[in-house]
């Protein structure tokens, strides 16, 4: 027996998961949640083989969830849901070793053998969402500058990214000005917009909070 944690913010798509795998003979849905942030509590209690994740949950970047899944419970394999076929959030996942990758509209018996295959150790990635990957234009950001960039993103100032990330307010200017230039945005909202969209940024709490620095 398969045990499943779904954890998807939409009630019906949610309730519809359920039902449609509650019609496999071997699969079970042992918990299930609305909320990124329940995801590894409700796994550490009911050890599921298989976590299939929205990736776009609202209160945290799907990503985040597998990042900290696959350190509580590295068993555990998961499986992302999107509507959305952003390139660099799928580039993201196949670097991060997420196990399988789908679109919302795959059919019940797609998700079911997908399950499946992600919890007998194979890798399942839509052909869509492969392509997407393979055409996406790779992150020019370094680390430490994307790490910047999720900072201000989040509505800090200067010296609320120097504060969070250790550098200095003139480091923090350099950088983002980097990140302007290197993305050809008009300014740092653009810049962040870009960057949102091609799906390079997640949650500065999944990101490397206190790289060194390497500016020159």
């Amino acid at each position: 027996m398969i045990r499943v944690l779904i954890a998807d913010d939409e009630h019906l798509i949610r309730g519809a998961l359920i039902s449609l795998l509650g019609a496999e003979e071997d699969i079970r849905v042992v918990a299930d949640t609305g909320e990124g942030r329940a995801v590894t509590p409700l796994a550490r209690e009911h050890r599921p083989d298989v976590a299939v994740l929205d990736v776009n949950l609202p209160d945290m970047n799907g990503l985040e969830v597998t990042a900290r899944l696959q350190e509580a419970l590295p068993q555990c394999r998961v499986l992302l849901l999107t509507s959305l076929d952003r390139p660099g959030t799928v580039r993201q996942a196949l670097d991060q070793g997420v196990a399988g990758y789908l679109l919302k509209d795959a059919s019940p018996s797609a998700l079911a053998t997908a399950i499946r295959k992600v919890a007998a150790a194979q890798r399942v990635i839509a052909p869509e969402l492969m392509l997407a990957a393979w055409q996406a234009r790779s992150n020019p950001l370094t680390p430490r500058e994307t790490e910047v960039l999720v900072r201000a993103s989040e509505g800090l100032d200067i010296a609320g990214v120097a504060e969070a990330t250790r550098l200095s307010p003139g480091t923090v200017r350099n950088y983002l000005s980097r990140c302007v230039m290197k993305l050809g945005a008009r300014g740092r909202v653009d810049a962040v917009r870009i960057a949102r969209e091609a799906g390079w940024l997640v949650s500065s709490s999944a990101s490397a909070a206190h790289l060194p620095d390497t500016s020159p």
